[in-house]
């Protein structure tokens, strides 16, 4: 009896599932969507036994309870609810008064007290009640049903779509039905082509779905406002864990290198938190987007923008450093808040702050996935005739390297350390192998289901860093562009 009543329970709870209104074209006609469905409901002699009937029915678990659904409605009597009368919904399976065999003992009790009454009423559900998920479970054809689209990324007022193939055919109503489901989105896209395809800076090429095609976007994060051109920059929602995981480890005071620093996302945040940051892009238009974020985050004396090329940027933040402490030009100096007192006279100010920058990067930040790696030949020679700045002449240590990368996806990722060592190898002219110490191979995220990101870290070994420095290589169109 008992596995009878969770059927039948089960058979009442699909009343609520959207109606299918599928079509050859998949059209979407909003008015399809509206369903009226019989229930119960709990009239409340006084509206100050709300709150106790649902205590009550929450007991029993005769309450209709659903995501998104409002259980305390107006009367169902027009009369009634003029005069403010309210209602409780009930289950499917609690019938109305001429069936109190199905009420449980505790609403029997309430209704004999003439606290309650039970009571037909019709429950309609619209289309704005249903979810993306349910309307185009019930708009799509059978055949396209095996996996509805849901993955998406928003950047500010724009969802990023990257649809499969089957589902083309339906993409404008798959972004008509986003629009009107995530109140936050005004433009929906769909890329139609890899990142790197459409320009040499990672954008790609796009077809506009649903709404204007205006790609000026604002985005916040780690406490940062960012505001840029997606078309024209590199952005990806889906790095902000891998953003702060870096950040995390970055230390007040330090000095860190963005080599392909894109918008800012590493480095607004670093500067944020008392990071100086070299911090470089050759995108003109990722630059200019990283400006506006350092001027609107307030990081000016910590974060340095440059519009470089990534081979020759790398040697140039070393020398840079470097000059600025023997010219000593590596100070910078931060004015005191005014305190106020209670009174309309001033406090004395504390005196400005003055912080050095150090002439040695503690860490390097690579995030260009596709090629990162092709950039570490530029680090042979790095510091060159400057050993004594290292240990063990002082305590500071040669700069980590945090390189982004892509690789095959296996269960524990050794192949995968294996065979970027061996790219980073091959690069640095310097084996370096996952079993060293300092070397760490971090998964960031899959990005195919053959393909994964990888950030692969390491000290820059001495023997690169002070060897005599090489020709920077040749720098191509796809390569060395950030």
């Amino acid at each position: 009896m008992a596995n009878e009543s969770v059927v039948a329970s089960f058979d009442a709870m699909s009343l609520f599932r959207p109606p299918i209104v599928r079509s050859a074209t998949a059209a979407l006609d909003r008015s399809l969507f509206s369903k009226t469905i019989p229930v119960s409901a709990a009239r409340v002699a006084s509206p100050k036994l709300i709150s106790k009937t649902r205590t009550l029915l929450q007991k029993t678990q005769e309450l209709l309870a659903l995501e998104r659904l409002i259980n305390v409605r107006p009367d169902p009597d027009t009369s009634l609810a003029a005069k403010g009368g309210k209602c409780l919904l009930l289950k499917p399976e609690v019938k109305a008064e001429e069936d109190s065999s199905t009420w449980s003992s505790d609403l029997q009790a309430a209704v004999k007290a003439e606290e309650v009454g039970v009571v037909p009423y019709e429950l309609t559900l619209d289309y704005k009640y249903w979810t993306y998920h349910d309307v185009m479970t019930s708009l799509l054809p059978e055949d396209a049903l095996g996996e509805v689209p849901v993955g998406f990324a928003i950047v500010g007022h724009v969802a990023h779509l990257n649809l499969r193939d089957e589902y083309l055919p339906y993409r404008k109503v798959i972004a008509e039905v986003l629009v009107d489901k995530n109140p936050g989105i005004k433009t929906v896209i769909n890329k139609t082509d890899d990142v790197g395809t459409h320009s040499e800076f990672r954008t790609f090429g796009y077809e506009v779905l649903a709404g204007p095609d205006d790609m000026n976007v604002e985005v916040s994060e780690a406490d940062c406002d960012f505001k840029f051109d997606y078309s024209k920059v590199y952005w990806n929602t889906r790095l902000q864990t891998e953003h702060k995981r870096l950040v995390d480890m970055f230390q007040p005071g330090e000095v860190v290198c963005d080599v392909m620093a894109g918008i800012g996302p590493f480095a607004v945040p670093a500067g944020k938190k008392g990071v100086f940051v070299w911090a470089n892009d050759l995108n003109p238009e990722s630059y200019e987007a990283m400006k506006w974020a350092i001027a609107k985050n307030k990081v000016t004396p910590f974060v340095h923008p440059f519009n470089e090329d990534g081979h020759t940027f790398i040697p140039h933040a070393a020398d840079n450093l470097i000059s600025l402490s023997q010219t000593n030009q590596n100070t910078i100096t931060l004015p005191s808040k005014t305190r106020r007192s209670r009174t309309l006279s001033r406090a004395p100010s504390p005196p400005p702050t003055t912080l050095t920058i150090p002439p040695t990067i503690a860490h390097f930040v690579m995030n260009l996935p596709a090629i990162a790696i092709d950039f570490l030949g530029s680090f042979n020679g790095l510091y060159h005739s400057h050993e004594k700045l290292f240990e063990p002449h002082t305590d500071v240590k040669l700069p980590v390297i945090h390189v982004h990368c892509f690789s095959t996806k296996s269960e524990d990722n050794v192949r995968e350390g294996k065979e970027i060592c061996e790219r980073i190898s091959k690069s640095l002219d310097f084996m370096v192998r996952p079993e060293d110490e300092e070397v760490g191979i971090h998964e960031v995220r899959d990005v195919a289901p053959k393909k994964r990101m990888f950030c692969a870290s390491f000290r820059l070994p001495r023997e690169v860093a002070f060897r005599e420095r090489r020709p920077v290589p040749t720098i191509t169109t796809d390569a060395g562009r950030h």
